[in-house]
C-alpha cells in the first residue's frame, strides 16, 4: 500500500484543483454515491498519514482557509522549520506485494484509531490499497496483458471532472465521508510537527522495533518498505526489543526514518523512484545473504520482512537470550 511519502505526492497533485467546482464525476465505487460530489466545489485536500482527505462545500458556500494556510499561519507564529531532508538519494523498485499481505493490511486498517469524527460529513477519506494511485488530468494505462491475456486499463474508483477541464482519477482506494480528518501532526513522520520525544519512548518499550515502526499511532505514514529500508540502515535487528537498545542507537534509527522518508518523497517529487538496499533482496549491498521473515505480534498484524544477520546481528535481551528470529 502506498506510505506516507506516495500520499504526499498524491496531495500535491488535488491542490492545484482545491476551490474549484466539480461538473462531472465518474467511478466504480460502491462506498460512496458518487453522483452526490457533482456541483460540489473542493475546498481544501490535506494528508495525514496515509490517508489522504478531501473537503467539499457547496459551489456557493465560502471555501474558508485552506491546510496550507492554516499551516503558514502556524510557521509564522511559531517559528517551525521544515523536517529534515536528509539521506541518500533512492530511486525505482518494484512495488509488488503477496495478496493475501493486502487484505491483512485491508483488515489492519480498519481497526486503527477511528477519523475524529465518523458518520456523514463534508470531508471524504481515502486509503489506498495496492496499487492505489492519483492521475491528474490523464487515465492509468494498461501497461502489459492480464492473465486472460487482455490489454485493460485499470478502473478508476472515482473521476471527478472540474468546470477549469482538469479532471482528477482515483484508483484502488477506499472512501468514506467524515465530519474531520484525523488529525495528529505529531506522529505523521513528514510533519513539522512529529513529536521526537514521544516516538523515542515508543521505540524504548520492550517490544520488537520492527512491530513499533508500523503502529500509526507513533509514526503515521511510515509502511513496510520504510520498515525494512531504515532497520538495515540503522544495522537493527527487527526483532530487537528497544529497551535493550541504547538511546543512541534509538536516536540514529529515528534519523533514519526521518531522513529516508524526507528523501523518498523528494525523489518522488523529481520523478524518481526508490532503490531499496534491503527490502525484497536476496542479498544485502555488501553481498551477504538476507533472511526474510513474516514478523507481528502473536495474534497480530504480520508483515513481510526481510533483514541481513551480518549487518543487523540478533541482541541480547535482558534475560541474555538473543532476539528470535524466523
Amino acid at each position: 500500500m502506498p506510505e506516507g511519502p506516495s500520499v504526499r505526492k498524491f496531495q500535491l497533485l488535488t491542490s492545484p484543483f482545491v476551490g474549484q467546482v466539480v461538473a462531472k464525476v465518474g467511478g466504480s465505487s460502491r462506498k460512496i454515491n458518487v453522483n452526490d460530489l457533482n456541483a460540489l466545489r473542493l475546498q481544501d485536500s490535506q494528508v495525514h498519514g496515509k490517508n489522504l482527505y478531501l473537503a467539499f462545500v457547496a459551489a456557493e458556500g465560502p471555501l474558508g482557509p485552506t491546510a496550507e494556510e492554516i499551516v503558514l499561519q502556524r510557521e509564522a507564529a511559531s517559528g517551525a522549520s521544515s523536517p529534515a531532508q536528509g539521506g541518500q538519494e533512492q530511486v525505482r523498485a518494484p512495488q509488488t506485494h503477496p495478496q493475501d499481505e493486502e487484505v491483512r493490511e485491508l483488515q489492519h486498517s480498519r481497526a486503527e484509531l477511528p477519523d475524529a469524527a465518523e458518520g456523514p460529513g463534508n470531508w471524504l477519506r481515502f486509503h489506498f490499497g495496492l496499487f492505489g494511485s492519483i492521475r491528474a488530468n490523464e487515465f492509468s494505462r494498461a501497461n502489459k496483458a492480464n492473465k486472460r491475456g487482455d490489454w485493460k486499463d485499470p478502473i478508476p474508483r472515482l473521476v471527478l471532472h472540474f468546470e477549469s477541464g482538469g479532471f482528477l482519477v482515483f484508483y484502488n482506494c477506499r472512501m468514506h465521508w467524515c465530519s474531520s480528518p484525523r488529525a495528529d501532526p505529531a506522529s505523521d513522520i513528514l510533519s513539522v510537527e512529529f513529536h521526537r520525544g514521544r516516538a523515542l519512548d515508543a521505540l524504548s518499550a520492550p517490544d520488537p522495533v520492527c512491530y513499533t515502526l508500523l503502529d500509526q499511532r507513533y509514526f503515521s505514514g511510515l509502511g513496510n518498505i520504510i520498515k525494512n529500508e531504515i532497520l538495515y540502515l540503522a544495522k537493527i535487528h527487527p526483532l530487537t526489543q528497544g529497551s535493550v537498545l541504547a538511546l543512541s542507537d534509538l536516536e540514529r534509527l529515528l534519523d533514519c526514518a526521518i531522513q529516508f522518508s524526507s528523501a523518498w518523497l523528494h525523489s518522488k517529487l523529481h520523478g524518481k523512484g526508490l532503490h531499496p538496499q534491503i527490502y525484497q533482496k536476496e542479498q544485502c549491498p555488501l553481498g551477504h545473504a538476507v533472511m526474510k521473515g513474516t514478523l507481528g505480534p502473536s495474534g497480530g498484524f504480520k508483515r513481510l520482512t526481510w533483514w541481513c544477520p551480518q549487518c543487523q546481528p540478533a541482541v541480547l535481551s535482558g534475560g541474555g537470550d538473543p532476539s528470535p528470529a524466523t
